[in-house]
């Protein structure tokens, strides 16, 4: 069965020629000036080209110099395009981050982010990467303690995702408050756009797959079939 999106539309990789929804890959468009753009949020006007949601297959589009071929013009590709992307997709989970911040779902500082996982309130947490190992596995415990805790009131088991795609700086950034090292997210909408744009550049990360340490598994596979737009 074909992989579509939620208009019903299907793309193709231009580098596999797989099948998928437009969520499971990243479009490209020639801008104004002939530079190959990556438009993530599929908006920007002229004909485009889909490459796998992976740092692989862009790397790979780019050798074999698929995007000109395909887009059948004359198009200028950065040679650092897979980096940019990958810039790119941080910044958005970080805007995301920062409009869930101004909807009141964030909280930070390890004693209120341990109090939150005990609570069962919390939809994820939010390490820096940069963060002391210390850190990590204490706030690690506390996840495992609210996990144990619903399997012996007999609930549903739930793995709390663990978001560590953030520095410090970056986290400083978008909550507005220095050292934040550990965060947590409430439920809510703008929680879910955070997880959403986290989920993506995980997937970019790891070439098209959903590993991660502690992310919500997906079903990436997808058959082969024709190219896109």
């Amino acid at each position: 069965m074909k992989a579509a999106g939620k208009d019903g539309s299907e793309r193709s990789c231009v580098v596999t020629r797989a099948v998928k929804a437009p969520d499971d890959l990243i479009r490209f468009v020639a801008g104004p000036d002939g530079v190959l753009v990556p438009d993530l949020r599929r908006k920007l006007p002229g004909r485009g080209v889909w490459a796998s949601l992976s740092r692989k297959a862009v790397a790979e589009a780019i050798r074999r110099k698929a995007f000109e071929r395909s887009l059948k013009t004359k198009v200028a590709v950065p040679p650092d395009l897979p980096e940019m992307i990958d810039a790119l997709m941080l910044r958005d989970a970080q805007q995301a981050l920062a409009m869930a911040n101004k909807a009141g779902l964030v909280t930070a500082g390890f004693a209120k982010v341990e109090a939150l996982i005990g609570s069962g309130r919390c939809r994820a947490v939010i390490a820096a990467s940069d963060g002391a190992e210390d850190g990590k596995r204490k706030i690690g415990q506390a996840v495992r303690r609210a996990e144990a805790a619903r399997e012996s009131e007999g609930l549903k088991a739930r793995t709390l995702p663990v978001v560590a795609i953030f520095t410090a700086a970056d986290l400083e950034l978008a909550l507005g408050r220095a050292h934040v090292i550990h965060a947590a997210l409430a439920p809510g909408p703008a929680a879910e756009g955070v997880l959403s744009r986290w989920r993506r550049l995980v997937r970019y990360r790891t070439d098209d797959t959903a590993a991660s340490d502690q992310n919500e598994p997906e079903d990436t596979t997808e058959p082969a079939g024709p190219n896109a737009e």
